[in-house]
């Protein structure tokens, strides 16, 4: 996997143990490690917190551990249609992408425009990966315009706790709508208030994940599967995102 140099803005050669067959992906911005959980933290990502701290919430981006624990609740085998809200810097976004089948399809919501733009740097090159520079309400439209029928999963950094109680139900509804039956919608949020909100959902299972800045929830929200005639779950329609005809 070749990266940019942030000192000479050159390729620089694959490092030892990478899978060279994995798309590479770089933001275009200087990027600082901590000691304790080794995360980066991009000069951009900075920026956009000291500007919108509300919006952004975390002063540094996903750490790693957060990243593969978020991952490891997708089935990527089956996934065909993912959608991301609020992306930031695409910590989440590059782990989605490196573990997506070839035909999948990415979207990510991101309304604050600098991180679209780094966004769309990163995955250029990627025809699987869809930049929205959009409220994540928007999705229902997005998806039509798309034609896309459904969701598969839907994951979200966005922090619900500062949205009004009217905002935040009404996303949820939406987001519970645009998923396929058995779909999950994924969020890792500080608090687990969420919870109390999600009442459309099937069923909610929560972890709590101590090697992030701040210590985040994991909680995977369900929906309801379709069921076959003897009131079984029917898994051939757990995941039939497939586009609108």
């Amino acid at each position: 996997m070749s990266n940019l140099s942030p000192k000479t803005g050159k390729n620089t050669p694959n490092q030892p143990g990478k899978d060279p067959g994995r798309p590479g992906f770089t933001a275009g911005q200087a990027k600082y490690s901590g000691e304790l959980f080794r995360f980066p933290m991009s000069v951009l990502f900075f920026k956009r917190f000291l500007k919108r701290p509300l919006q952004i919430a975390s002063i540094v981006p996903s750490s790693k551990v957060l990243v593969e624990r978020v991952a490891n609740k997708i089935d990527f085998g089956r996934a065909r249609v993912i959608a991301e809200y609020g992306p930031g810097e695409g910590a989440h976004s590059r782990g989605l992408a490196q573990r997506m089948r070839p035909d999948a399809q990415l979207l990510l919501f991101e309304l604050d425009p600098a991180f679209s733009r780094d966004l769309k740097r990163q995955f250029a090159n990627d025809q699987r990966v869809h930049v929205i520079n959009a409220n994540a309400a928007t999705i229902g439209g997005e998806l039509v315009r798309r034609g896309i029928a459904q969701c598969d999963y839907i994951v979200s950094g966005i922090p619900f706790s500062i949205l009004e109680i009217d905002k935040k139900r009404d996303l949820l509804r939406q987001t519970h709508d645009v998923l396929t039956p058995g779909g999950a919608f994924i969020i890792y949020q500080v608090t687990n208030e969420l919870r109390q909100h999600a009442i459309d959902f099937a069923s909610a299972d929560s972890e709590y994940v101590l090697q992030n800045i701040p210590p985040m929830f994991i909680t995977v929200f369900r929906k309801d599967s379709m069921r076959n005639g003897n009131g079984a779950i029917d898994p051939a329609t757990r995941f039939s995102s497939a586009p609108a005809r």
